[in-house]
Protein backbone atom coordinates (compact mmCIF):
# COMPACT_ATOMS: atom_id res chain seq x y z
CA UNK A 1 0.00 0.00 0.00
CA UNK A 2 2.84 2.30 -0.32
CA UNK A 3 2.49 5.40 -3.18
CA UNK A 4 4.09 3.81 -6.70
CA UNK A 5 5.94 6.66 -7.28
CA UNK A 6 7.62 9.47 -5.41
CA UNK A 7 9.88 7.70 -3.44
CA UNK A 8 13.07 9.75 -1.77
CA UNK A 9 15.74 8.80 0.79
CA UNK A 10 16.04 10.85 3.62
CA UNK A 11 18.73 12.82 1.39
CA UNK A 12 16.63 13.11 -1.17
CA UNK A 13 18.36 10.46 -3.45
CA UNK A 14 15.14 8.50 -5.51
CA UNK A 15 14.43 5.42 -4.70
CA UNK A 16 12.68 2.43 -6.67
CA UNK A 17 11.57 -0.44 -5.23
CA UNK A 18 12.33 -3.62 -7.81
CA UNK A 19 11.46 -6.52 -5.84
CA UNK A 20 10.44 -6.30 -2.09
CA UNK A 21 12.40 -9.82 -1.14
CA UNK A 22 11.39 -12.40 0.83
CA UNK A 23 9.19 -11.40 4.49
CA UNK A 24 11.79 -13.17 7.31
CA UNK A 25 9.91 -14.10 10.57
CA UNK A 26 12.71 -15.41 12.27
CA UNK A 27 15.32 -13.08 13.55
CA UNK A 28 17.70 -11.09 11.29
CA UNK A 29 16.36 -8.20 9.30
CA UNK A 30 12.99 -8.08 7.87
CA UNK A 31 13.05 -8.68 4.50
CA UNK A 32 15.70 -11.22 2.24
CA UNK A 33 17.68 -10.73 -0.98
CA UNK A 34 15.52 -7.19 -2.06
CA UNK A 35 16.12 -5.09 -5.16
CA UNK A 36 16.00 -1.21 -4.92
CA UNK A 37 17.43 1.17 -7.07
CA UNK A 38 19.14 3.95 -5.03
CA UNK A 39 19.15 7.12 -7.11
CA UNK A 40 19.99 5.24 -10.40
CA UNK A 41 22.51 2.11 -8.86
CA UNK A 42 20.64 -1.18 -8.24
CA UNK A 43 21.17 -2.23 -4.66
CA UNK A 44 20.42 -6.09 -3.75
CA UNK A 45 20.48 -7.28 0.12
CA UNK A 46 18.45 -7.05 3.17
CA UNK A 47 15.47 -4.06 3.98
CA UNK A 48 14.95 -3.59 8.15
CA UNK A 49 11.28 -1.95 9.06
CA UNK A 50 11.48 0.59 12.27
CA UNK A 51 8.79 2.98 13.36
CA UNK A 52 11.65 5.23 14.16
CA UNK A 53 15.40 5.12 13.04
CA UNK A 54 16.85 5.59 16.47
CA UNK A 55 15.07 1.92 16.97
CA UNK A 56 18.30 0.97 15.19
CA UNK A 57 20.19 1.72 18.40
CA UNK A 58 17.59 0.39 20.85
CA UNK A 59 17.37 -2.84 19.04
CA UNK A 60 21.12 -3.27 18.72
CA UNK A 61 21.59 -3.44 15.17
CA UNK A 62 24.83 -1.44 14.70
CA UNK A 63 26.61 -4.24 17.12
CA UNK A 64 25.20 -6.95 15.04
CA UNK A 65 26.76 -8.37 11.88
CA UNK A 66 23.22 -9.94 10.46
CA UNK A 67 22.53 -6.16 9.78
CA UNK A 68 25.75 -5.17 8.00
CA UNK A 69 23.97 -6.17 4.25
CA UNK A 70 21.03 -3.93 4.99
CA UNK A 71 20.43 -1.42 2.07
CA UNK A 72 17.85 0.37 2.87
CA UNK A 73 16.19 1.20 6.57
CA UNK A 74 12.35 2.29 5.82
CA UNK A 75 10.73 4.24 9.37
CA UNK A 76 7.68 6.13 10.03
CA UNK A 77 10.05 8.87 11.36
CA UNK A 78 13.66 9.52 10.51
CA UNK A 79 14.81 11.01 14.37
CA UNK A 80 19.00 9.84 13.41
CA UNK A 81 21.48 9.09 10.99
CA UNK A 82 21.64 5.17 11.54
CA UNK A 83 25.47 2.65 11.28
CA UNK A 84 25.77 -0.82 10.78
CA UNK A 85 28.37 -2.67 12.75
CA UNK A 86 30.90 -1.95 9.25
CA UNK A 87 30.51 1.39 10.19
CA UNK A 88 28.36 2.63 7.16
CA UNK A 89 25.35 4.11 7.20
CA UNK A 90 22.61 2.91 5.88
CA UNK A 91 20.21 4.62 3.46
CA UNK A 92 16.99 5.71 4.95
CA UNK A 93 13.31 6.24 3.58
CA UNK A 94 10.34 7.72 5.69
CA UNK A 95 7.36 5.63 4.69
CA UNK A 96 4.31 7.62 6.13
CA UNK A 97 1.40 5.49 6.82
CA UNK A 98 -2.32 7.04 6.37
CA UNK A 99 -4.09 7.89 9.48
CA UNK A 100 -6.87 5.81 8.13
CA UNK A 101 -4.48 2.65 7.47
CA UNK A 102 -3.00 3.17 11.19
CA UNK A 103 -6.51 3.41 12.88
CA UNK A 104 -7.27 0.07 10.72
CA UNK A 105 -4.13 -1.73 12.25
CA UNK A 106 -4.55 -0.38 15.71
CA UNK A 107 -8.34 -1.64 15.67
CA UNK A 108 -7.21 -5.13 14.22
CA UNK A 109 -4.32 -5.53 17.08
CA UNK A 110 -7.12 -4.91 19.44
CA UNK A 111 -10.60 -5.57 18.73
CA UNK A 112 -11.49 -8.69 21.22
CA UNK A 113 -14.15 -10.13 19.09
CA UNK A 114 -12.39 -13.22 16.85
CA UNK A 115 -11.55 -13.27 13.75
CA UNK A 116 -10.67 -9.20 14.80
CA UNK A 117 -11.96 -8.55 10.53
CA UNK A 118 -15.52 -9.97 10.81
CA UNK A 119 -17.16 -7.01 10.36
CA UNK A 120 -15.56 -6.29 7.04
CA UNK A 121 -15.98 -9.98 5.38
CA UNK A 122 -19.37 -9.69 4.08
CA UNK A 123 -18.66 -7.32 2.32
CA UNK A 124 -15.58 -9.04 0.21
CA UNK A 125 -15.99 -9.75 -3.62
CA UNK A 126 -16.35 -13.48 -4.36
CA UNK A 127 -13.02 -13.20 -6.14
CA UNK A 128 -10.86 -11.33 -3.49
CA UNK A 129 -12.46 -14.66 -1.64
CA UNK A 130 -12.02 -17.07 -4.01
CA UNK A 131 -8.29 -16.25 -4.85
CA UNK A 132 -7.44 -16.05 -1.61
CA UNK A 133 -8.87 -19.42 -0.56
CA UNK A 134 -7.15 -21.02 -3.36
CA UNK A 135 -3.84 -19.50 -2.52
CA UNK A 136 -4.11 -20.67 1.24
CA UNK A 137 -5.00 -24.25 -0.23
CA UNK A 138 -1.95 -24.37 -2.16
CA UNK A 139 0.03 -23.04 1.07
CA UNK A 140 -1.29 -25.51 3.54
CA UNK A 141 -0.69 -28.45 0.98
CA UNK A 142 2.95 -27.60 0.87
CA UNK A 143 2.83 -26.56 3.98
CA UNK A 144 2.45 -30.46 4.53
CA UNK A 145 4.65 -31.51 1.74
CA UNK A 146 7.48 -29.70 3.87
CA UNK A 147 6.33 -32.46 7.12
CA UNK A 148 6.17 -35.74 4.70
CA UNK A 149 9.69 -35.06 2.95
CA UNK A 150 10.85 -34.81 6.42
CA UNK A 151 9.43 -38.31 6.47
CA UNK A 152 11.16 -39.60 3.44
CA UNK A 153 14.62 -38.05 4.95
CA UNK A 154 13.75 -40.07 8.14
CA UNK A 155 13.26 -43.33 6.39
CA UNK A 156 16.23 -43.09 4.18
CA UNK A 157 14.68 -41.53 1.03
CA UNK A 158 11.81 -44.51 1.34
CA UNK A 159 8.24 -43.13 0.36
CA UNK A 160 6.64 -46.08 1.10
CA UNK A 161 7.91 -45.75 4.49
CA UNK A 162 6.93 -42.47 5.03
CA UNK A 163 3.47 -42.44 3.45
CA UNK A 164 2.72 -45.27 6.10
CA UNK A 165 4.14 -43.42 8.76
CA UNK A 166 2.03 -40.09 7.81
CA UNK A 167 -1.12 -42.71 7.23
CA UNK A 168 -0.22 -44.08 11.00
CA UNK A 169 -0.22 -40.63 12.47
CA UNK A 170 -3.62 -39.77 11.03
CA UNK A 171 -5.12 -42.68 12.34
CA UNK A 172 -4.50 -41.12 15.84
CA UNK A 173 -6.81 -38.23 15.02
CA UNK A 174 -5.13 -35.97 17.27
CA UNK A 175 -5.20 -37.29 20.61
CA UNK A 176 -2.69 -40.33 19.92
CA UNK A 177 -1.07 -38.62 16.34
CA UNK A 178 2.39 -38.32 17.78
CA UNK A 179 2.23 -41.84 19.39
CA UNK A 180 0.97 -43.86 16.13
CA UNK A 181 3.70 -41.70 14.45
CA UNK A 182 6.35 -43.02 17.51
CA UNK A 183 4.97 -46.78 16.78
CA UNK A 184 5.07 -46.48 12.81
CA UNK A 185 9.01 -45.71 13.56
CA UNK A 186 8.83 -48.91 15.15
CA UNK A 187 7.70 -51.21 12.05
CA UNK A 188 10.48 -52.52 10.34
CA UNK A 189 7.72 -52.93 7.55
CA UNK A 190 10.29 -54.70 5.32
CA UNK A 191 10.63 -57.39 7.86
CA UNK A 192 6.20 -57.64 8.17
CA UNK A 193 7.08 -57.59 4.30
CA UNK A 194 8.06 -61.30 4.36
CA UNK A 195 4.61 -62.03 6.37
CA UNK A 196 2.32 -60.18 4.97
CA UNK A 197 0.34 -62.99 3.47
CA UNK A 198 -0.49 -63.91 7.39
CA UNK A 199 -2.94 -61.50 9.12
CA UNK A 200 -2.48 -63.02 12.00
CA UNK A 201 1.32 -62.25 11.78
CA UNK A 202 1.00 -59.06 11.19
CA UNK A 203 -1.35 -58.07 14.19
CA UNK A 204 0.96 -59.71 16.34
CA UNK A 205 4.24 -57.19 14.74
CA UNK A 206 1.77 -54.20 14.91
CA UNK A 207 0.55 -54.95 18.29
CA UNK A 208 3.37 -56.20 19.92
CA UNK A 209 5.50 -52.80 18.70
CA UNK A 210 3.32 -51.06 19.84
CA UNK A 211 3.66 -52.52 23.65
CA UNK A 212 0.60 -53.77 23.62
CA UNK A 213 0.91 -57.17 24.28
CA UNK A 214 3.24 -56.42 27.65
CA UNK A 215 1.15 -57.79 30.46
CA UNK A 216 1.51 -54.59 32.32
CA UNK A 217 -0.28 -52.51 29.70
CA UNK A 218 -3.57 -54.38 30.35
CA UNK A 219 -5.00 -52.73 33.11
CA UNK A 220 -5.13 -55.12 36.29
CA UNK A 221 -8.82 -55.80 36.24
CA UNK A 222 -8.71 -57.07 32.75
CA UNK A 223 -5.52 -59.33 33.05
CA UNK A 224 -7.19 -62.76 34.28
CA UNK A 225 -9.76 -62.12 31.33
CA UNK A 226 -7.26 -61.24 28.63
CA UNK A 227 -4.85 -64.78 29.47
CA UNK A 228 -8.26 -66.87 30.12
CA UNK A 229 -9.32 -65.85 26.52
CA UNK A 230 -6.25 -67.33 24.89
CA UNK A 231 -6.07 -64.83 21.86
CA UNK A 232 -3.45 -62.39 23.41
CA UNK A 233 -1.64 -65.00 25.03
CA UNK A 234 -1.11 -66.56 21.05
CA UNK A 235 -0.26 -63.03 19.97
CA UNK A 236 1.92 -62.21 22.42
CA UNK A 237 3.79 -65.66 21.90
CA UNK A 238 3.52 -65.02 18.09
CA UNK A 239 5.19 -61.91 18.59
CA UNK A 240 8.07 -63.06 21.09
CA UNK A 241 9.33 -65.74 18.34
CA UNK A 242 8.87 -62.84 15.24
CA UNK A 243 10.85 -60.38 17.56
CA UNK A 244 13.47 -62.52 18.44
CA UNK A 245 13.75 -63.01 14.36
CA UNK A 246 14.04 -59.38 13.44
CA UNK A 247 15.66 -58.22 16.51
CA UNK A 248 12.45 -55.98 17.28
CA UNK A 249 11.67 -53.75 20.12
CA UNK A 250 8.47 -52.74 21.52
CA UNK A 251 7.76 -48.44 21.95
CA UNK A 252 6.56 -47.88 25.15
CA UNK A 253 2.99 -48.48 25.85
CA UNK A 254 2.67 -45.58 27.99
CA UNK A 255 2.08 -42.88 25.18
CA UNK A 256 -0.67 -43.83 24.69
CA UNK A 257 -3.46 -42.21 25.45
CA UNK A 258 -6.91 -43.48 26.24
CA UNK A 259 -8.30 -40.27 28.97
CA UNK A 260 -11.41 -39.25 27.57
CA UNK A 261 -10.68 -41.31 24.31
CA UNK A 262 -14.50 -43.24 22.46
CA UNK A 263 -13.43 -46.84 22.83
CA UNK A 264 -13.61 -46.74 19.11
CA UNK A 265 -10.59 -44.73 18.80
CA UNK A 266 -8.69 -47.31 21.36
CA UNK A 267 -5.29 -48.18 19.93
CA UNK A 268 -5.69 -51.44 20.07
CA UNK A 269 -8.80 -50.93 17.42
CA UNK A 270 -6.89 -48.55 14.93
CA UNK A 271 -4.09 -50.78 14.58
CA UNK A 272 -6.75 -53.58 14.45
CA UNK A 273 -7.53 -51.92 11.38
CA UNK A 274 -4.30 -51.39 10.25
CA UNK A 275 -3.38 -54.10 9.89
CA UNK A 276 -6.10 -55.67 7.94
CA UNK A 277 -5.07 -52.56 5.80
CA UNK A 278 -2.26 -53.80 5.79
CA UNK A 279 -2.84 -57.48 4.84
CA UNK A 280 -4.97 -56.37 2.03
CA UNK A 281 -2.07 -54.77 0.37
CA UNK A 282 -4.34 -51.31 0.91
CA UNK A 283 -1.68 -49.33 2.84
CA UNK A 284 0.94 -48.51 0.01
CA UNK A 285 1.53 -45.83 -1.98
CA UNK A 286 1.01 -47.51 -5.13
CA UNK A 287 -2.39 -48.47 -4.25
CA UNK A 288 -2.63 -44.84 -3.45
CA UNK A 289 -1.36 -43.77 -6.77
CA UNK A 290 -3.72 -46.04 -8.72
CA UNK A 291 -6.68 -44.18 -7.19
CA UNK A 292 -8.38 -42.17 -10.25
CA UNK A 293 -11.04 -40.58 -7.95
CA UNK A 294 -12.76 -39.90 -4.14
CA UNK A 295 -14.50 -43.17 -4.58
CA UNK A 296 -11.86 -45.28 -5.36
CA UNK A 297 -9.81 -43.56 -2.56
CA UNK A 298 -12.91 -43.87 0.03
CA UNK A 299 -12.42 -47.85 -0.80
CA UNK A 300 -8.81 -48.03 -0.64
CA UNK A 301 -9.33 -46.98 2.90
CA UNK A 302 -12.17 -49.14 3.44
CA UNK A 303 -11.28 -51.55 6.45
CA UNK A 304 -12.27 -53.42 9.32
CA UNK A 305 -10.98 -55.67 12.19
CA UNK A 306 -10.24 -58.89 13.05
CA UNK A 307 -13.30 -61.62 14.51
CA UNK A 308 -11.90 -61.28 18.00
CA UNK A 309 -11.57 -57.11 18.01
CA UNK A 310 -15.65 -57.37 16.84
CA UNK A 311 -15.92 -58.26 20.72
CA UNK A 312 -13.51 -56.61 22.59
CA UNK A 313 -11.67 -52.41 22.37
CA UNK A 314 -9.24 -53.77 25.31
CA UNK A 315 -7.16 -57.03 25.60
CA UNK A 316 -9.64 -58.95 28.17
CA UNK A 317 -12.62 -56.56 28.32
CA UNK A 318 -15.56 -58.10 26.38
CA UNK A 319 -17.98 -55.64 24.35
CA UNK A 320 -21.33 -56.42 22.03
CA UNK A 321 -20.54 -57.25 18.80
CA UNK A 322 -19.57 -55.17 16.46
CA UNK A 323 -17.76 -54.74 13.32
CA UNK A 324 -16.02 -51.80 13.60
CA UNK A 325 -15.86 -50.78 9.89
CA UNK A 326 -13.73 -47.27 9.56
CA UNK A 327 -16.76 -44.71 9.41
CA UNK A 328 -17.36 -42.77 6.55
CA UNK A 329 -16.45 -40.04 8.94
CA UNK A 330 -12.72 -41.12 9.81
CA UNK A 331 -11.89 -42.24 5.75
CA UNK A 332 -13.14 -38.68 4.98
CA UNK A 333 -10.36 -37.12 7.60
CA UNK A 334 -7.84 -39.78 6.04
CA UNK A 335 -8.50 -38.95 2.64
CA UNK A 336 -7.91 -34.87 3.84
CA UNK A 337 -4.66 -35.11 5.99
CA UNK A 338 -3.12 -38.29 4.20
CA UNK A 339 -3.72 -39.25 0.74
CA UNK A 340 -4.15 -35.78 -0.72
CA UNK A 341 -1.33 -34.28 0.48
CA UNK A 342 0.84 -37.41 -0.01
CA UNK A 343 -0.57 -37.28 -4.17
CA UNK A 344 0.84 -33.62 -3.98
CA UNK A 345 4.54 -34.27 -2.44
CA UNK A 346 4.55 -37.26 -3.86
CA UNK A 347 3.47 -35.81 -7.55
CA UNK A 348 5.93 -32.26 -7.02
CA UNK A 349 8.61 -35.31 -6.29
CA UNK A 350 8.17 -37.26 -9.53
CA UNK A 351 7.33 -33.95 -11.27
CA UNK A 352 4.12 -35.64 -12.47
CA UNK A 353 1.68 -32.96 -12.47
CA UNK A 354 -1.29 -35.19 -12.57
CA UNK A 355 -0.80 -35.89 -9.47
CA UNK A 356 -1.12 -32.43 -8.01
CA UNK A 357 -4.45 -31.93 -9.93
CA UNK A 358 -5.65 -34.95 -8.78
CA UNK A 359 -5.36 -33.85 -5.32
CA UNK A 360 -6.69 -30.19 -5.67
CA UNK A 361 -9.67 -32.19 -7.23
CA UNK A 362 -10.06 -34.84 -4.50
CA UNK A 363 -10.05 -32.32 -2.25
CA UNK A 364 -12.46 -30.04 -3.56
CA UNK A 365 -15.10 -33.31 -3.82
CA UNK A 366 -14.46 -34.29 0.03
CA UNK A 367 -16.37 -33.03 2.77
CA UNK A 368 -15.73 -29.58 5.21
CA UNK A 369 -14.27 -30.64 8.36
CA UNK A 370 -16.72 -29.73 10.82
CA UNK A 371 -14.99 -28.20 13.81
CA UNK A 372 -14.64 -24.69 15.79
CA UNK A 373 -12.79 -23.09 13.50
CA UNK A 374 -14.74 -24.03 10.27
CA UNK A 375 -17.49 -23.15 12.43
CA UNK A 376 -16.32 -19.70 13.27
CA UNK A 377 -15.52 -18.69 9.58
CA UNK A 378 -19.33 -19.44 8.74
CA UNK A 379 -20.43 -17.67 11.64
CA UNK A 380 -18.12 -14.31 10.22
CA UNK A 381 -20.03 -15.44 6.22
CA UNK A 382 -17.88 -17.40 4.82
CA UNK A 383 -18.88 -20.01 2.72
CA UNK A 384 -17.37 -23.24 3.17
CA UNK A 385 -18.36 -26.15 0.51
CA UNK A 386 -15.63 -28.57 0.72
CA UNK A 387 -12.26 -29.42 2.16
CA UNK A 388 -10.51 -27.51 -0.33
CA UNK A 389 -12.30 -24.18 1.76
CA UNK A 390 -12.14 -26.27 5.19
CA UNK A 391 -8.29 -26.90 4.78
CA UNK A 392 -8.04 -23.49 3.57
CA UNK A 393 -9.64 -21.74 6.45
CA UNK A 394 -7.65 -23.86 8.84
CA UNK A 395 -4.45 -22.48 7.54
CA UNK A 396 -5.99 -19.12 7.60
CA UNK A 397 -6.81 -19.02 11.09
CA UNK A 398 -3.58 -20.82 11.98
CA UNK A 399 -0.90 -19.18 10.43
CA UNK A 400 -2.04 -15.35 9.92
CA UNK A 401 -5.02 -14.95 13.03
CA UNK A 402 -3.43 -16.93 15.70
CA UNK A 403 -0.03 -15.15 14.78
CA UNK A 404 -1.38 -12.10 14.03
CA UNK A 405 -0.43 -11.20 10.23
CA UNK A 406 -2.71 -9.34 9.29
CA UNK A 407 -0.72 -7.62 7.08
CA UNK A 408 0.65 -10.95 4.88
CA UNK A 409 -3.90 -11.41 4.80
CA UNK A 410 -5.34 -10.38 1.73
CA UNK A 411 -8.66 -9.88 4.33
CA UNK A 412 -6.42 -8.16 6.17
CA UNK A 413 -5.22 -5.81 3.39
CA UNK A 414 -8.74 -5.46 2.50
CA UNK A 415 -9.43 -4.18 6.50
CA UNK A 416 -6.52 -1.93 6.51
CA UNK A 417 -7.58 -0.05 3.35
CA UNK A 418 -11.23 0.47 4.09
CA UNK A 419 -12.83 3.30 4.83
CA UNK A 420 -13.76 4.12 8.49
Amino acid sequence: MWPIGGLHTTDGQEVEVIDPGLHNRNSGPDFFNAKVKINGTLWVGNVEIHDKSSDWYLHGHDHDEHYNNVVLHVVGVADRDVQMQSGHFVPQMCLKVPPSVHDNYEELLRTDAYPPCYRIIPNLTRLTVHSWMAALQTERLEQKTIAILQRVQQRDGSWEDAYFQTMARNYGFGINGDAFEEWARHIPLQAVGKHRDDLFQIEAIFMGQAGLLELNAIPERYQKDALNEGYFSKLRNEYQYLAHKFSLMPMDAQLWRFLRLRPQNFPHIRIAQLANLYYQRKAGLSALIDCKDMPAMAEMLSTQVTPYWETHYTFGSESFRNAKHLSPFSINLLMINTCVPMLFAYGRHSMKEELCDRAFDILEQLKAENNHIIRMWKECGLDVKSAGDSQALIQLKKEYCDRKECLRCRIGYEYLRASR
